[in-house]
């Protein structure tokens, strides 16, 4: 029997023993499906793959590319919706303390429907600014989707209570990481720019594609440490998630962005959804 919000509940098995609700011990991805098709599949099946790996989780033999594809849609078509936002959760099985009892696994999948099934790109004011009352780690663990995503949490708390549409996550040397909600890029001097997987931030599956869509555009992108005093300079500067695609920023302090190469790169990226 436990104690919930002053009721006294029998056999509630969730908190008593979940270890994603007890330590976070979870990893989940979080997908797009337009009209039975989930984007970006295999990057998504791989990423999860490599994250349960890391985390020394055991694998089923069933989880399969075949599976998962299957799970997801199957979830999407029970709600009937045709685009949606699609969520899966990954997490250790109940038992032990910090050292689980063993290292199987169990899943839950739940999802949203989506407005549009292209991307487009945002209008009106967007403005940023950095979040530096935590930091992220630079280290691999930084790098995966867990369900511990606390400075994300708080970082949009700040956002809200300063009236602003997002933050830019450091990490721990003090160089710009992330967004809260996405990877981030810059354009200067004809060069796009990212932070490296190595600095810390989300190995994101957009991000991914989007280094692929700049290539074949023939423009110039490095992937190197970006100090923050960078950010006032950058012509452009931008989100990529795998749910909003491209989100333009328009404001950092007292600089204004233009969002030329950000309508370029997401038409370019429309086109290879087709």
């Amino acid at each position: 029997m436990i104690n919930h919000n002053g009721n006294l509940l029998q056999n509630e098995e969730f908190y008593n023993n979940n270890r994603a609700f007890l330590y976070g011990d979870a990893v989940f991805e979080t997908c797009k499906i337009v009209n039975n098709k989930v984007l970006f599949l295999e990057d998504h099946y791989f990423r999860l793959m490599a994250s349960m790996r890391i985390l020394r989780m055991k694998i089923p033999m069933n989880f399969t590319l075949e599976f998962f594809e299957n799970q997801l849609l199957e979830t999407v078509k029970a709600n009937n919706f045709s685009v949606a936002r699609v969520r899966i959760t990954v997490y250790r099985n109940s038992g032990g303390k910090y050292t689980p009892i063993d290292n199987s696994v169990s899943y839950s999948i739940d999802c949203e429907a989506l407005e549009n099934d292209k991307y487009f790109l945002n209008d009106g004011k967007y403005e940023v600014d950095l979040y530096k009352d935590f930091y992220i780690t630079k280290q691999l663990l930084s790098t995966l989707k867990t369900t511990n995503r606390l400075i994300n949490i708080t970082g949009s708390i700040y956002a809200q209570e300063n009236d602003l549409q997002n933050c830019i996550l450091l990490n721990n040397e003090k160089n710009v990481v992330e967004f809260l909600n996405g990877n981030l890029f810059l354009v200067t001097n004809n060069q796009i720019v990212t932070p490296p997987v190595s600095d810390g931030c989300l190995n994101g599956i957009l991000r991914k594609q989007l280094l692929k869509v700049i290539s074949k555009l023939g423009l110039e992108c490095v992937e190197r440490s970006i100090s923050p005093f960078e950010l006032q300079n950058a012509d452009e500067l931008f989100i990529t998630n795998v749910i909003q695609g491209i989100v333009a920023v328009t404001n950092y302090k007292k600089k204004e962005f233009v969002a030329e190469v950000s309508q370029k790169l997401i038409n370019k990226l429309n086109e290879e959804l087709v």
